[in-house]
């Protein structure tokens, strides 16, 4: 007797409602279907006409855990293939922080790409708030996005992947902000202060600290992009503070540390609730392999810890 996965199919349909109508109803066909692929089957696996509807004859309940292990491991089969097709073509949609834009993910999708030219990348480049948000509504596929103090959002899963410091940034072109290695918030406060935008994770924390420092920052400028902040920075119209990633490259900025110290989590997020293609998988595969990398080597700039996230 030859069987197919489609007779299959509506063999467990029939065993697990007992009703010819209900399991059509339940697999999306119409009944006289059904019973037309089921004919050749019924005298041998399922009998019609049983009092309290069809039920299954000996060889039928014989089949059955084998009829449902075929089943489910076409399925596998059917999804592993999918997911190899996945990484030929689709898209992934990634976003940064501008900061991790420049310092992390120029070099990452450069490399995802030369492995997987025909995957389409989209890149959304935001503060971490917005990014979220973004992951939140299913506009993003992955975001590496700020870790805030009050926890991480439990609707997102997240990897930590970098933990880096926070320093005051100047011009070289100028005199340094302090004739010591260091300099406290209180010294801070007698600088003009360039900031970014709201949304940008580091200006919150910088006018935190301002306030638990009891000091009343003297704003230069308010708002903008991270790069026009750096650009404000090296032209002198004040200082700022900064991730250490962005010093990298630029050498009319003079990086000048914070006394406490302020550090940031920087984590790879993605929504919890669904499950990653294998697309998003790679990227994070990629993206490990490149940190790791730079952790065995030079690293980065200024205070950078890569961090080693758990298997998973």
């Amino acid at each position: 007797m030859g069987v197919t996965f489609t007779q299959l199919a509506y063999f467990l349909a029939v065993a697990d409602v007992r009703s010819f109508t209900r399991a059509a109803e339940s697999v999306g066909v119409a009944q006289p279907t059904l019973s037309r692929q089921l004919k050749a089957l019924e005298t041998e696996l399922v009998d019609r006409g049983a009092r309290d509807g069809p039920m299954l004859t000996p060889a039928g309940e014989a089949l059955l855990p084998l009829a449902r292990r075929m089943l489910a491991d076409a399925d596998n089969a059917r999804t592993a293939v999918a997911e190899i097709v996945g990484l030929r073509s689709g898209r992934i949609r990634v976003g940064g922080t501008p900061s991790l834009c420049i310092g992390v993910l120029a070099d990452v999708l450069r490399v995802f790409h030369e492995q997987h030219p025909d995957i389409r990348l989209e890149l959304a480049e935001d503060g971490s708030q917005p990014l979220v948000r973004s992951l939140a509504r299913g506009e993003l596929d992955v975001a590496l996005v700020i870790v805030p103090a009050a926890g991480v959002d439990p609707a997102l899963h997240t990897t930590p992947v970098l933990r880096e410091r926070l320093s005051v940034a100047s011009p070289t072109s100028e005199r340094a902000p302090t004739s010591r290695a260091s300099m406290s918030v209180r010294e801070l406060g007698r600088r003009s202060l360039v900031v970014p935008r709201r949304g940008y994770d580091v200006r919150e924390t910088t006018l935190a600290a301002f306030a638990d420092a009891g000091v009343e920052p003297q704003f230069a400028v308010e708002g903008g992009e991270m790069d026009a902040v750096l650009r404000m920075v090296e032209a002198g119209t004040g200082v700022a503070v900064v991730p250490d990633l962005v010093f990298a490259g630029r050498p009319r900025l003079r990086r000048t540390v914070l006394t406490p110290p302020l550090f940031r989590t920087v984590a790879l997020a993605r929504r919890a609730d669904l499950t990653p293609t294998h697309a998003m998988r790679a990227f994070r595969a990629t993206l490990l392999s490149f940190l790791a990398v730079l952790s065995a080597g030079d690293g980065f700039a200024g205070d950078v810890q890569v961090l080693r996230p758990a298997t998973g």
